[in-house]
């Protein structure tokens, strides 16, 4: 019986990853002939159609085309990883790492993780992916994100998840709200004012959920994607936030000034964690990040 090469997987997820057969093919640069072929018999091998072809729109995986993307990209990593432990037996890590992190986290805790990370391992060839929630669940799944920093709310039954920190929610105010002069602020409180919500999943859940938890309906009077935005709407008094991320800088872009206060009642911490696939066997140099990340939240 014909054997599944690695070469044939290496085409198989470039296809996946372009979606199409002639930019995988550029991507190879190989013809597209060779490819089909050796779709065809990955596709005879295991007895699956792996992928939908659609007239001069390039091609879609299947549902076993998906399972086999994420065995197939584990399996290519710890190919490379034993090459590599294979050609440098020394102590120092090598190979590639996809980071993913949610958006409004990367910012404040992704620089200084990764620089020092690299600083102590610079044969690493570590990226980093900003992305919303739905985002991150799609590529850990898909095999595009080795592990993701994410909040803890809601996670896939397929993954596992590590708990690093456990930052309490704030209160984000312009310095003239009429709250401002209170050192703490209560929910009830706040209900009276308008609200600019950040406006992203899990993140809208968790801040009305704060209120809804204490039997309260927010006025939320704005909504933004956008961190900064939000933060920018607050500076020109247009309604107050809460937030979990708070930066060191008090300030919007605009450097109008911000201040935070603490919530009076008790609430629910946001929860960060660091995530991965189950079914994904870690590499060497993910289990070492994920030891450095441990000690370094």
């Amino acid at each position: 019986m014909l054997k599944v090469t690695l070469k044939q997987l290496r085409y198989f997820v470039t296809v996946a990853e372009h979606q199409s057969i002639a930019a995988a093919a550029r991507s190879l640069h190989i013809s597209q002939p060779a490819i089909t072929h050796a779709m065809g018999l990955l596709e005879d091998h295991f007895n699956l159609q792996l992928f939908l072809r659609h007239h001069a729109q390039g091609v879609s995986l299947t549902t076993s085309g998906e399972d086999l993307l994420v065995r197939a990209r584990s399996l290519l990593a710890h190919a490379t990883e034993l090459e590599t432990n294979v050609r440098d037996l020394g102590p120092g890590l090598q190979g590639k790492l996809e980071i993913g992190c949610f958006f409004t986290l990367a910012p404040m805790y992704m620089p200084p993780l990764i620089t020092e990370f690299l600083r102590l391992h610079p044969q690493v060839d570590l990226r980093l992916y900003e992305a919303n929630q739905d985002q991150l669940n799609h590529g850990l799944h898909q095999g595009t994100f080795d592990l993701a920093f994410m909040y803890s709310l809601a996670l896939d039954q397929d993954f596992i998840s590590a708990a690093l920190i456990e930052p309490m929610p704030h209160i984000l105010l312009d310095p003239l709200h009429p709250l401002a002069h209170k050192d703490s602020i209560s929910l009830a409180e706040l209900v009276e004012f308008p609200m600019v919500l950040l406006d992203v999943a899990p993140s809208r859940d968790y801040f009305t959920g704060l209120f809804r938890n204490q039997g309260l309906e927010p006025w939320i009077k704005y909504r933004s994607p956008s961190f900064e935005t939000v933060r920018g709407f607050v500076a020109h008094g247009m309604g107050y936030s809460v937030l979990v991320t708070k930066p060191e800088a008090a300030v919007d872009y605009n450097g109008n000034a911000l201040i935070t206060k603490p919530i009076s009642e008790e609430v629910e911490p946001g929860y960060i964690s660091m995530t991965w696939l189950e079914a994904k066997r870690p590499t060497r140099l993910m289990t070492a990040f994920q030891e450095f990340a441990k000690q370094h939240f």
